[in-house]
């Protein structure tokens, strides 16, 4: 009888520890998702701001107004590769680990580059990763709380995509842009971009990443479009039961 006892006693404390520790990881997620949409939040709103305040010439400082908090964004955007292998997040590994990597790469260059920071095209990346960010954060925020929204799907998986196309294709340009700026200057030059270009040929890579972007680009649409196709038929199994 203690034995037996004992046994529940153990099981209810197995139970117990497995619940705070789901409780956990759901508020865990939760803030994740919530500090990710108020943050975009911010950047999409000072920056429409801006425009309506100051015009065109709103356009040439946007880097300097929302490029740290778009920095941290991204930067802590690297966690939900972590989230996805842990399966506290349930999606595919591979697309976001292509959309992940390719806007970190590209903030990276754009920080890197103080004469392209002022461009009208990185004003144009940065609102097309906070509408896709807008779009998928919300979606987000309401399977954690496990109130799904078939319209907030919808957008999440079928207008997120077209709007993707588009952000990559703005990529290209970003890049494409920024090459004069690492080409060699001259031998006597003691500046960082000249001794990077002539000793790794940056141009070149950059060249060469165009490519890879594009093809992993294709490699992400296609997982997403699968996934949009197993979301939606997932929602109408759910709609037919009831």
């Amino acid at each position: 009888m203690s034995s037996l006892t004992f046994l529940q006693q153990k099981e209810k404390k197995e139970t117990s520890e497995r619940e705070c520790k789901l409780s956990f990881r759901l508020a865990y997620i939760f803030s994740y998702n919530l500090f990710q949409f108020c943050g975009h939040t911010w950047i999409l709103a000072n920056t429409l701001a801006r425009f309506l305040t100051f015009g065109k010439d709103a356009l040439a400082d946007t880097f300097y107004s929302v490029g740290f908090v778009m920095s941290l964004c991204q930067l802590l955007s690297i966690l939900e590769l972590f989230h996805i292998a842990d399966g506290i997040e349930k999606a595919r590994l591979l697309p976001r680990f292509v959309q992940v990597m390719e806007k970190n790469i590209l903030l990276i260059m754009v920080i890197m580059l103080e004469e392209i920071q002022s461009k009208p095209v990185v004003c144009a990346q940065f609102f097309l990763w906070n509408i896709l960010d807008l779009l998928r954060y919300p979606h987000e925020l309401l399977c954690v709380m496990d109130k799904p929204s078939i319209a907030m799907l919808w957008i999440r998986y079928t207008l997120w995509i077209p709007l993707y196309i588009l952000s990559v294709a703005t990529e290209g340009v970003t890049i494409y842009q920024a090459l004069p700026y690492f080409e060699p200057a001259a031998p006597n030059s003691s500046s960082l971009n000249s001794t990077l270009s002539t000793h790794i040929h940056l141009p070149f890579l950059l060249m060469v990443y165009l490519p890879v972007l594009a093809l992993g680009a294709s490699v992400s649409v296609w997982q997403l479009l699968k996934e949009r196709q197993h979301h939606l038929e997932k929602w109408n199994k759910k709609k037919k039961k009831k």
